[in-house]
C-alpha cells in the first residue's frame, strides 16, 4: 500500500474511533433521537482467548456488590433478596421434576415438562444466588441437586416450541452453573451437566429462528451464555454475529431509513412483508420494536435478552455499545413512555392501541446504559424504580433488582 493511502486508512479508523468515543462519552435524553454517525458495524472481536468464570450475566464484582449490599441492610437490595428468598425457587425442600422428552407444542399446550423445566432451572439459579449472598451450603446443594437431576434424565427437547422452550431453559441454567461451578467449586457431576447443555440444548438453539424476533433473541441469549460455561468460542462467536444481526431487525432507529433492517435470510424484500412481520406497523419511529403492536409481554422478552446478551459480552472483553447500545436504550425509553401510559398512543402506533405488560426486564439494560454509561433515561427509570424489587417472569428472567439496580462493576 502507498504511504498516502496507508494514511488515508489511519485517518478513517482514528476518525471512527473518534466517532464512537464521543457517542460512548456524551450522555443523551431518553427521548433524544439517535445518532446516526455512530457506526452500526463496527468491529467486535472474536471471543476471548480465555473465558471470564463467573460471566453469564453476572461477574465476580457485581456479585460480590449484591452482597455487601443485601448484608449491609441497604435497599433496594435487601427487599430484592427477601422477596427471592420468600418465593417459592428458594424453597430447600423443592424436589426437581426432570423428564427423558420435554414436549412444548404453542404456548406450552402440550405442556410435557415444559414449566417444570424452565421453574427448576429458575429455581437452581435462585439457590446459587441464595449461596453465593448467604454462604448457606444447603443453597448450594439444592442447586446442584436440581442441576445433577436433569443432567442425567433429559435427552431432547419436541413439538413446535421446543426451540424457544429450549432458549428459555438455556439462559437461567449457565447461570447457576458458572456460579456453583466456578465459586462453590464442589460439583462432582459438573461435567454431565456440561454434556447435556452440549448435545442436547446447543444443537436445538444455535441455528436461530425464522418465527417472531424474541424467539432468535432468547435463543441467542442462551447459546451465548451456554458457550460460556462450555468455553467454546466458535459457537459463542456464531451466537454472538447471528445476535447482532437480529438486534437491529428487532428495534428501530430512524438512521435505519425508511423501512426497518432485515434478517436476509427471512427474505423480507417487500414493504408489504416487513410492515405484515411487524405486525402490521407501517409507520416507522424510533424505540418501535418488531413485536410492539403485538403486546409489550412479548416485546419484554426481546428486549431483555438484547440487554442479557450485551451484559455477557461486555463481561467477556466485548464492547457491542456501538451495535446495539442506542437500540436498548432507545427500545426500554419508547415501550416504557407507553407502559407507564405518560403520554397517550398515537393513532400512527399500533391504531392507537397498545397491549402492556412489559415485565421485570428493564433492570439490566437500564443500569448498563444509565448507571454505568450515564445515559439520561426517564421513563425507563420511572417504571423501573416504580416495578421494584422486579422478580421473575417464570420464565427466563429473574431477580433483577437484587443483581442489577445501581451496580457499577
Amino acid at each position: 500500500m502507498r504511504p498516502g493511502s496507508i494514511a488515508r486508512v489511519l485517518g478513517l479508523s482514528a476518525a471512527l474511533a473518534a466517532l464512537t468515543a464521543a457517542a460512548l462519552a456524551a450522555p443523551a435524553s431518553a427521548e433524544q433521537a439517535p445518532d446516526a454517525t455512530v457506526p452500526h458495524t463496527a468491529p467486535v472481536a472474536a471471543a476471548p482467548a480465555d473465558f471470564t468464570h463467573p460471566g453469564v450475566n453476572l461477574g465476580t464484582a457485581q456479585l460480590d456488590f449484591v452482597r455487601g449490599k443485601v448484608q449491609a441492610g441497604a435497599q433496594p437490595w435487601k427487599s430484592a433478596y427477601d422477596t427471592m428468598a420468600a418465593s417459592r425457587y428458594a424453597s430447600l425442600s423443592r424436589t426437581a421434576k426432570p423428564r427423558a422428552v420435554v414436549e412444548c407444542g404453542p404456548y406450552s399446550n402440550p405442556n410435557n415438562g415444559c414449566t417444570d423445566e424452565r421453574e427448576d432451572a429458575i429455581a437452581a439459579y435462585t439457590d446459587a444466588l441464595a449461596w453465593y449472598i448467604t454462604r448457606d451450603d444447603r443453597y448450594a446443594q439444592k442447586a446442584i441437586q436440581l442441576m445433577d437431576a436433569w443432567s442425567a434424565t433429559l435427552q431432547d427437547h419436541t413439538n413446535s416450541n421446543a426451540p424457544l422452550q429450549t432458549g428459555w431453559a438455556g439462559s437461567s441454567w449457565p447461570k447457576a452453573a458458572e456460579i456453583i461451578k466456578h465459586v462453590y467449586g464442589n460439583w462432582p457431576n459438573s461435567g454431565r451437566f456440561a454434556t447435556m447443555l452440549r448435545t442436547v440444548y446447543l444443537p436445538e438453539i444455535i441455528n436461530g429462528s425464522h418465527s417472531n424476533g424474541n424467539w432468535e433473541l432468547t435463543m441467542m441469549e442462551a447459546a451465548v451464555s451456554l458457550s460460556v460455561f462450555l468455553d467454546d468460542k466458535a459457537s459463542y462467536d456464531k451466537a454472538i454475529n447471528t445476535y447482532l444481526v437480529r438486534v437491529p431487525a428487532y428495534i428501530y432507529l430512524s438512521s435505519d431509513g425508511d423501512l426497518p433492517r432485515t434478517v436476509p435470510s427471512q427474505n423480507l424484500n417487500t414493504r408489504a412483508k416487513i410492515v405484515s412481520y411487524w405486525q402490521g406497523q407501517s409507520t416507522f419511529v424510533t424505540g418501535l420494536t418488531q413485536e410492539t403492536c403485538r403486546d409489550f409481554v412479548h416485546t419484554g422478552y426481546g428486549i431483555s435478552s438484547v440487554a442479557h446478551v450485551y451484559e455477557t459480552a461486555r463481561l467477556q472483553g466485548q464492547d457491542l455499545f456501538p451495535q446495539v447500545g442506542e437500540r436498548l436504550r432507545q427500545a426500554l425509553g419508547f415501550q416504557s413512555k407507553y407502559e407507564l401510559q405518560a403520554e397517550p398512543v398515537p393513532s400512527s402506533l399500533c391504531g392507537g392501541s397498545v397491549n402492556r405488560g412489559l415485565g421485570p426486564v428493564t433492570e439490566v439494560g437500564f443500569n448498563a446504559l444509565n448507571t454505568r454509561l450515564g445515559y439520561a433515561m426517564t421513563n425507563t427509570q420511572r417504571l423501573t424504580e416504580q416495578q421494584r424489587p422486579a422478580g421473575t417472569n417464570n420464565l427466563f428472567v429473574a431477580w433483577e433488582t437484587l443483581t442489577n439496580a445501581s451496580n457499577p462493576n
